[in-house]
Parts: C-alpha cells; structure tokens; sequence
C-alpha cells in the first residue's frame, strides 16, 4: 500500500497527473509556414498558455513524409475539462494573444485548416515521465490504437500487465499513455507515445520485441485478438521549445 501511495503522490508531482485533462493537439500549416508557427509558439504562444494555465506537456513536428514539413503536434494539460474550456476562452479573448496572432500572420495564414483536439485522460497504468539526456537523434513515436468492440479493457490489461515492461526490455521508454474522453473514441481508443534512442534503435527494437516469445505468449493469452484496424504511427522530433524531451 505504500509503494503505491508514493506512486500515486509521484504521478500527481510529475508530468502525468491522474483527473487531469489532457488534449492532443495537431496543427497543419499552410505552404512553407512551420517555421513560423514554431516561432510563434516559441516566443509567444507557451507563455500565454502558462498565463491562462495551460500546461505545456510536449511539442513535436513529425520526421516523415509532407507532414515534416507543415505539422506541429502537442500535448497540453487542464486541470480539468471545465477549466480547459475557460482557460481557452481567456487565452483568446487576451490581446495579447490577438496582437502575436494578427502580427504572425502579416505574410500570409498560418494555418492550413483548423487545429485537431483530442481531449484524453492519463490511464493507470501511464508513466511518469522524466527528461534525461537529450541526444540529437532521440526519436519519440506516437502510437493510436483502435481496440475491436468490448476489447479496450483487455488492450489496457495487456499494457498494464505485460507490454510496458516488454518495452523497457527491449529499450523502448514509455512518455505517456492515455484514453480519449469522448465517444466513440473513449471506448476503444488507446494512445501513446514512446521514446527511442534513434531511427535504428526504434526498427531493431520493435522487430525484437514482436519476436519476443513472452511478447508472444502474453499476446495469444490477453483475449484482445485483433485490432480493429493497424495502429496507427508517427515517429516525432521534440521541437526546441518542448517541456518532454
């Protein structure tokens, strides 16, 4: 019982808070204005975020692909939902804000279409995540999975049970874990994001772990079968602004 009290206590004080909302967001930009909103954000947005008490968890832009070159994708934290909508309400009607979003944007629109909100909150089995060295060639990896109907429970036995471990085994460090809040999301969905010393490391980790026979044994054992459709990926750089890193 005490182990876990000062578990519980360690989650509260550190960057997973359990009750706490979480929202994922992905922003799109237009034509070779990424750079732009990073310096946006860099210079104005996360502080005004702070000022309305938004907490910045994790800023990245994606290293594959068209989305490389136009996405920024981040997680925030509310103290709860109601407090997310009041804070975002604040944020902006502040002039400040007004002033940053109409001077940034002098050469043309920043965004390409509107932002992508995912609303989460932390499962009990999610980490606590703490920074440590960060090397130029860290890659995290942003993990959607869609459980088939009735199944989210057992996805979450398996993770909680097995697959966290397995991961640390084979090298792979756990950010975060979460469950979407909404329906029909909140049913079936598990997000994630996971940590790997670099592009190769990520590769050789994986192929390691799916051949791992106690990745095996716990896989056949869990009852989760398939899932509904292929989890979904993307491998992510920390932008320079980013509080996880």
């Amino acid at each position: 019982m005490k182990k876990v009290t000062a578990l519980l206590v360690s989650c509260l004080l550190g960057q997973i808070a359990f009750g706490a909302v979480y929202e994922l967001r992905t922003y799109v930009t237009n034509p070779g204005k990424l750079d732009n909103l990073n310096a946006r954000f860099r210079d104005h947005t996360v502080g005004l975020f702070k000022k309305h008490g938004i907490e910045s968890v994790g800023y990245w832009i994606p290293t594959d692909g068209e989305s490389s070159k136009n996405t920024l994708i981040y997680v925030i934290r509310h103290e709860s939902r109601d407090a997310a909508k009041a804070s975002w309400k604040a944020f902006g009607s502040d002039p400040a804000w007004k002033k940053v979003a109409k001077e940034s944007q002098v050469d043309g629109k920043i965004l390409a279409k509107r932002p992508e909100s995912v609303y989460m909150i932390a499962t009990d089995f999610s980490s606590d995540w703490k920074n440590e060295k960060a090397e130029k060639d860290d890659v995290f990896e942003l993990r959607i999975y869609k459980a088939a109907k009735g199944k989210l429970g057992k996805l979450d036995a398996r993770f909680r049970d097995h697959t966290i471990r397995i991961f640390e085994k084979h090298e792979m460090k756990s950010v975060a874990y979460w469950h979407p809040t909404d329906e029909p999301e909140s049913k079936d969905t598990l997000i994630y994001i996971i940590k790997h010393d670099n592009r190769e490391a990520a590769k050789k980790s994986w192929t390691n772990f799916l051949a791992d026979p106690e990745w095996e044994k716990a896989a056949k054992k869990s009852g989760v079968g398939r899932l509904a459709k292929p989890p979904a990926a993307t491998y992510m750089k920390p932008t320079d602004y980013s509080a996880i890193r």
